[in-house]
């Protein structure tokens, strides 16, 4: 089938130009979700539909073209002059708009309760069935007949053929748009909260643990890794399982950190400067009054408000964290909880910028290294993926965190060992590890889970605590680190 020029150069329903185009473009290549949706798609135009509905959200005023488009894609413009008028869409696109990575997830969502939704009509109408596959039988001829020589007769013929069908199709499709409503909007509701849940998921697992911190972590990430990384939220239970708990670890362990360093400051005198937390009451009377105010902020701006002046006591961030975690079978039942508190321990790594080693451990070991705590979205995925089961060794991470701690990157580390099992250990290898511990100055922190026996634990940790879970108040501790 013969499509004419407009067709050829715009597929578009919508008011997008050149810019529009190209960035969906290297969006789709970016997105096996996309690509995914697009093989899947229930319209022999479902790419061109894709387009749309990402415009729709990424850009600052999109509108419905009022010419009128190709036949091929009057069904587009039916669904997505449904989809601009819905009222929830229109509340969502403040999330949405100017923002590649949720424009992204949300047209991956969206085109898929989309298909969902012509799966359903499919299922309760059989001509509406028909109609659909008589549209791809309509498309793959069109595609056979590109390559083939055709009489002009016949190819108008076919055009014509082609046109009644789709006509037909798309009052068939408005129709049940109108009388179905409701499940239409309530499918776009979820697209919409399911795409919120990534978003937050996503910054659960790169932020840190500071407020305000995990969208300008996530600007930090190529664009191609954070879509990456969000579909593989989306398809699986367990990454968003182990993002919910690194963000609620990761708030106990910026609490922890605050009331640290609160508690290492004094106050030892009167200095100038502009730190608003700091201020002498007497500066902020000054604020409160209508005749001092202007001459106060000049004052802030320049640095020269009477604020306390501050000492620490004892230094935050003391040098590097190795984290050995167990991962025998016992441990599968506190997988994700293990993990969101890996991350949560990173975060702090991170925030101070010390570096990070986490061993994972059973009946062998698997080393994991991170500079400066700094984590990527693949070494997150192989977090999320990695369990190693089988049994409880303790001597094998524990000479691994000593190989660790002998390089000059590690050297004053502090171990942090985590385990629900037990194990015996040797006297000789006890008094070489405790030497070791005096030579290289590093501490060990042992956490217990589920009321085991701590007698092993106890030969080579300077303090352990028992806990249940590490959703355990005791299981905070390492947050202090």
């Amino acid at each position: 089938m013969k499509y004419p020029k407009s067709y050829i150069d715009n597929l578009s329903v919508l008011n997008t130009d050149s810019f529009d185009k190209r960035r969906f473009k290297e969006v789709f290549e970016m997105s096996l979700g996309l690509q995914k949706i697009r093989a899947e798609g229930e319209l022999p135009m479902f790419e061109p539909l894709l387009a749309d509905i990402w415009a729709a959200l990424y850009k600052m005023k999109p509108e419905i073209t009022e010419r009128d488009v190709d036949t091929i894609l009057m069904v587009n413009k039916s669904l997505m002059g449904r989809i601009m008028k819905d009222t929830y869409f229109l509340e969502y696109r403040n999330f949405t708009r100017l923002d590649d990575l949720s424009s992204a997830i949300a047209t991956v969502k969206f085109g898929d309760k989309v298909n969902q939704w012509l799966d359903n009509q499919k299922k309760q109408d059989i001509n509406f069935q028909k109609q659909i596959q008589e549209l791809h039988t309509f498309k793959r001829k069109s595609q056979m007949q590109v390559r083939e020589v055709k009489t002009e007769n016949r190819i108008l013929e076919s055009e014509k053929i082609f046109k009644e069908a789709m006509d037909k199709f798309n009052e068939k499709l408005q129709w049940m748009l109108q009388n179905n409503s409701d499940s239409f909007s309530e499918l776009l509701t979820h697209a919409m909260e399911e795409t919120e849940q990534v978003k937050d998921s996503l910054k659960s697992l790169l932020g840190g643990y500071s407020a305000g911190t995990a969208d300008a972590e996530l600007k930090k990430i190529p664009l191609r890794d954070q879509i990456s990384l969000a579909e593989k939220i989306a398809a699986n239970k367990k990454m968003k399982e182990i993002a919910d708990w690194a963000g609620r670890l990761k708030q106990i362990a910026g609490k922890k950190q605050k009331r640290m360093k609160s508690d290492s400051i004094e106050r030892s005198g009167v200095a100038l400067g502009n730190d608003v937390e700091r201020l002498l009451p007497i500066e902020l009377s000054l604020y409160t009054n209508q005749i001092t105010k202007n001459d106060f902020l000049r004052r802030l701006v320049e640095g020269q408000t009477m604020q306390y002046e501050q000492k620490g006591r004892k230094i935050l961030g003391k040098g590097p964290i190795i984290l050995c975690l167990d991962q025998s079978g016992s441990m599968q039942i506190l997988e994700t909880q293990s993990k969101g508190f890996s991350l949560a321990l990173m975060s702090i790594a991170r925030k101070q910028g010390r570096d990070f080693c986490l061993i994972l451990f059973s009946s062998s070991t698997q080393v994991l290294t991170f500079e400066k705590g700094k984590i990527k979205s693949s070494d997150i995925i192989h977090l999320a993926q990695t369990f190693l089961g089988g049994g409880t060794n303790f001597s094998l991470p524990l000479e691994g965190a000593v190989n660790v701690i002998s390089e000059s990157r590690f050297k004053q580390a502090d171990i942090v060992f985590v385990t629900d099992g037990e194990d015996r250990l040797s006297g000789l290898f006890l008094e070489g590890f405790n030497r070791k511990k005096k030579e290289k100055s590093f501490k060990v922190l042992s956490l217990v889970i589920g009321g085991n026996s701590i007698d092993a634990v106890e030969q080579f940790a300077d303090k352990v605590i028992s806990i249940k879970d590490f959703d355990d108040e005791g299981s905070f501790t390492a947050f202090e680190i």
